[in-house]
């Protein structure tokens, strides 16, 4: 019956959206505070200059914008194609594909010009902006879930806990990156990385986490 497969897909959505939850939110905390350590940890050689990682940074950090919000949706667009309705997350994925062109635009060409700043900074505009476009599909897709079947959310306790954690360890690997002389990209990220990673985990344990906890547990397996 309807009723019977709504109660399967709520039971199904509300602990997958908590597990995404768990990796995204400490990724984009980690593109955002520490996007160029890892841009230059994977790229800075040759001719790939640390001025060259703090520009990927920017694009990283625009990308941290919707990267909770596009992963997310993409687990409710599932969630219709289980309803067998493959239409509504098509609207919703063509009107997320014009605004992210509406807005890139707007990012990458005018709004350089008017802040002042290099042209090329734009693409960090078009990451931001697509960010953006995502999360207004996200939001309308979770709507349309909420109408036909009362689909959970994210609770926002957990989320605060999830950047609260994230933060935490921003901040250690902040002052892991001040207090360290300057060194190759690789070994800056491990003094950097390290801490923020072990830090993130460790308050999420503490937390009472059950993803935590069975992440742990499945690494020691």
């Amino acid at each position: 019956s309807d009723s019977e497969i709504a109660a399967a897909l709520r039971a199904r959505l509300a602990p997958a959206l908590r597990r995404i939850a768990y990796f995204v939110v400490p990724s984009a905390a980690a593109f955002l505070a520490f996007g160029g350590v890892i841009a230059g940890a994977l790229f800075q050689t040759g001719k790939f200059t640390a001025e060259d990682s703090r520009f990927v940074w920017a694009i990283l950090a625009g990308s941290a914008v919707g990267l909770l919000a596009a992963t997310l949706g993409r687990l409710y667009s599932s969630a219709y194609y289980a309803l067998r309705d493959t239409r509504t997350p098509l609207r919703f994925a063509v009107l997320r594909v014009v605004l992210t062109t509406v807005l890139g635009y707007l990012c990458a060409l005018p709004l350089p010009h008017l802040l002042g700043v290099d042209q090329r900074w734009g693409a960090a505009g078009l990451t931001a902006s697509a960010g953006i476009a995502g999360w207004v599909e996200y939001l309308l897709l979770m709507r349309g879930l909420r109408r036909r079947i009362d689909a959970p959310a994210v609770p926002a306790g957990y989320l605060a806990r999830l950047w609260g954690a994230s933060l935490l360890g921003a901040a250690l690997g902040f002052g892991a990156w001040y207090l360290t002389p300057a060194m190759h990209p690789v070994l800056r990220a491990v003094v950097v990385l390290g801490p923020y990673g072990v830090t993130s985990l460790g308050t999420t344990l503490a937390l009472g986490l059950p993803e935590a906890t069975s992440l742990v547990r499945r690494l020691r397996r």
